[in-house]
């Protein structure tokens, strides 16, 4: 089954730059597919994550940390449509918080975390799933700071994708399954 690479915190502003087509490009071996610019990957060759893990490693100048899922659980998150009473509004993004590790029942914050305030809030949890924490933010300039602190919540790193990414990423997975 192919897997799916997401690499935290790179290429945003001016720090942890890297070319992500061309990293594909490296790793045809793999049959990777690059989907966008901010380190995401489809890998359609079976590989063990910790190959993988140690390739893509070896073609980041700086150190980042890479978290890897099983293609069929992206397109087990696109087929329950976790959006559905969301429907898209230009004023607020659907994202998905992918988790370094799924997090203890135990520990998890309210599925229904809203930061700052429920009242007033630019970031809202809506739901977690396993590893994945799926959430809005409103299109403000704060609101990128508290999915910093949505990631402190969880205490494991997790690294964010637009829920439009992640559609994309099930459509490459779903032509090739």
């Amino acid at each position: 089954m192919s897997a799916v690479v997401f690499l935290r915190a790179v290429n945003v502003g001016t720090a942890n730059r890297c070319r992500p087509a061309a990293i594909a490009k490296n790793l045809s071996k793999f049959e990777v597919v690059n989907i966008g610019a901010v380190g995401t990957f489809v890998v359609h060759k079976e590989t063990s994550e910790s190959v993988l893990r140690a390739a893509f490693a070896r073609e980041l100048p700086f150190k980042c940390e890479i978290m890897i899922c099983p293609g069929r659980d992206i397109l087990k998150l696109a087929a329950a449509d976790p959006f559905s009473e969301y429907p898209p509004d230009p004023a607020i993004t659907r994202f998905v918080n992918v988790l370094a590790r799924p997090v203890p029942s135990l520990a998890k914050p309210d599925a229904s975390l809203c930061l700052p305030s429920p009242s007033d809030w630019l970031v809202k949890v809506i739901g977690i799933r396993g590893r994945y924490v799926l959430g809005l933010y409103r299109r403000d300039l704060k609101a990128i700071g508290l999915l910093g602190k949505l990631e402190k919540e969880f205490g494991v790193p997790a690294t964010n994708r637009n829920w439009n990414t992640m559609e994309k990423v099930a459509q490459v997975l779903q032509t090739t399954a």
